[in-house]
Parts: structure tokens; C-alpha cells; sequence
């Protein structure tokens, strides 16, 4: 694809339409979630961070979208051992944990509901960006990667593309021309990682010339395969561990899936004894999946 197609077909009226489509009900783990491709922000002691990342149109050969939604499961059952998998929800294809949770969230005993809170599914997004700035690790500047963020953020680039405010203006993030820059802002608030303070700055290109465009461009990353059937558990293969986790019956292991929700539990610790529950966890956090692929497999 031209730069000159990419700047006529990355319409904002398309995003919005894709993302009323997603909102509606939809009637095996990734490979490796270890991946040098991801950016992540990194916070320093105090627990504050700062970055300034460019959001990218959607790459060549993938579809219109610029982001890809992926839900997870991530739980401690009553034997002790985790359940940290993708869900198949995601690809459209029914969950034995989302059923499970729906017989729980039905029966009307809130005990079985409190169960069904605990392990209800969680959301992540993919998208490409460009960093343009990454004061702890100024490698990364000038480079196009992928970032894996949760709801907070992604609310942020709807509110950019949806202002509240008939006098705020309206931004199509991922466009590489009337875009603009977004500052990511993280605050440490009781013990969590916060990003109310993130926004976006006034719209610009992204580089003067179409040239550097075109360079960003074809450096982007395919989103397909976080969503491919490939790289999912099957239906019986998630009930099995699904078992395991809660009865013992099988014997069973497996690495972490990515998991993600709102914010960021605080750096955990890791330690040989049986950990304490967490809070929440956030796939921004490389630590985080490290802590639970640690649990997932003893």
C-alpha cells in the first residue's frame, strides 16, 4: 500500500464504526508471550513514569482496524495453582470458563457470584507505535513497536476520537498526519499504577515528509496473530487445565498467557513460598507476567 492510499483510507469514521461492531455481544494460548517486539513503559522508584508515543494506522495485510482486543482469564483456584490463559471468547468461539461463570452468575447465590467476579475475563489491546520519546530507555526512541495497553488507555484514545465536549477538538490517534502525540503519564496511587494523567497533545504530522512516513510505515507489525485460532487453546484443552486449577484432578502445566486489567499492581515480589492473591494485573508490566507464568507453572 502507497502512503498516499494509507492517507486516504485511515478514516475515523471507520474506527468508531469498527468500535460499535466490537462493543456488541459476540455470540490454546499465544505462543510465546515473551516478545522483543512490545514496548513497555518503565515507572522509577517513586513509581512515576513518563513517555511520549506516537499511535500507528492499522499495517498492510491486516484488517482496517489499528488495534486488536484479546480477553484473558487470570485466577488462583482453591488446589493453589493459577489459571492465566487467553479466552476463546476473543476469536468468537464459546469459553468453558465464561460458561462456567455464567451458571455461577445465574444460580443467585452470591457466594457463587463472588466466585464469578473472580474469575471473570479481563481485556488487553495491540496496537503499533512509534516511540517518540523514552527517557528510561532512549534505544527505543525512533523505533516502531507494539504496545500492549488495557482499558484506561484505550478509553483515552476514545475520548480523543469521541470528546465529551462539543468544544474539545475530535483526533483519529493512528493517523499519521493529523494525529498527535500522546504523553503517557504514570503516577503511583495507592500502590497501583495510574494513568489519568496521560493525554494527547495538539495534532501533527508525524514526520514532514511522506518519505519518513512510508519508512515508519512498513515497519509496523502484524496484529493478526494475536487473534489467530492457531494460538489458542482448544475447547477441551482449557477444560482440562480448567479442572486442574480447581479440583486437582489433573496434573497438568502451562506457561502464562497474557493477562491485563484496568491498573498496576506496584512491582510484585518473587518469593518460594506460596504467594498471596493479587489485587490486579496489568499486561503492561513485564514483571507482572513474569510473576504469573512463574505461578501458572508450579
Amino acid at each position: 500500500m502507497s502512503i498516499s492510499t494509507l492517507r486516504n483510507q485511515n478514516s475515523l469514521d471507520k474506527l468508531l464504526a469498527q468500535v460499535q461492531q466490537d462493543e456488541k455481544p459476540s455470540g490454546g494460548e499465544k505462543k510465546s508471550y515473551v516478545d522483543d517486539r512490545l514496548w513497555k513503559p518503565v515507572v522509577d522508584k517513586g513509581g512515576n513514569g513518563y513517555a511520549v508515543i506516537r499511535f500507528l494506522p492499522a499495517p498492510e495485510g491486516d484488517s482496517e482496524m489499528p488495534w486488536v482486543r484479546v480477553w484473558n482469564h487470570a485466577f488462583q483456584g482453591p488446589t493453589g495453582q493459577w489459571f492465566i490463559e487467553n479466552s476463546l471468547t476473543t476469536i468468537n468461539q464459546t469459553c468453558p470458563i465464561s460458561e462456567m461463570n455464567s451458571q455461577l452468575w445465574n444460580s443467585g447465590v452470591e457466594s457463587d457470584k463472588e466466585i464469578a467476579r473472580k474469575q471473570k475475563r479481563k481485556l488487553q489491546y495491540y496496537a503499533n507505535i512509534y516511540v517518540v520519546e523514552d527517557a528510561a530507555n532512549p534505544e527505543n526512541n525512533g523505533k516502531v513497536m507494539l504496545y500492549k495497553f488495557g482499558k484506561k488507555i484505550f478509553d483515552k484514545l476514545m475520548e480523543a476520537m469521541q470528546p465529551e465536549f462539543p468544544d474539545d477538538p475530535q483526533i483519529n490517534p493512528f493517523d499519521m498526519w493529523e494525529g498527535a502525540n500522546f504523553k503517557l503519564k504514570i503516577r503511583k496511587v495507592d500502590g497501583y499504577w495510574n494513568y489519568d494523567k496521560s493525554e494527547f497533545d495538539s495534532t501533527s504530522q508525524l514526520k514532514s515528509t511522506d518519505d519518513e512516513l512510508e519508512a515508519i510505515y512498513k515497519k509496523t507489525h502484524s496484529l493478526n496473530d494475536f487473534i489467530a485460532p492457531s494460538n489458542f487453546k482448544t475447547y477441551d484443552e482449557l477444560k482440562t487445565r480448567l479442572d486442574a486449577v480447581l479440583s486437582g484432578t489433573v496434573a497438568t502445566k502451562t506457561a502464562a498467557a497474557m493477562v491485563d486489567e484496568e491498573e498496576v499492581p506496584f512491582t510484585p515480589s518473587f518469593k518460594t513460598e506460596a504467594p498471596a492473591p493479587i489485587a490486579s494485573v496489568d499486561a503492561e508490566e513485564d514483571d507482572a507476567m513474569s510473576y504469573f507464568e512463574k505461578l501458572a507453572n508450579e
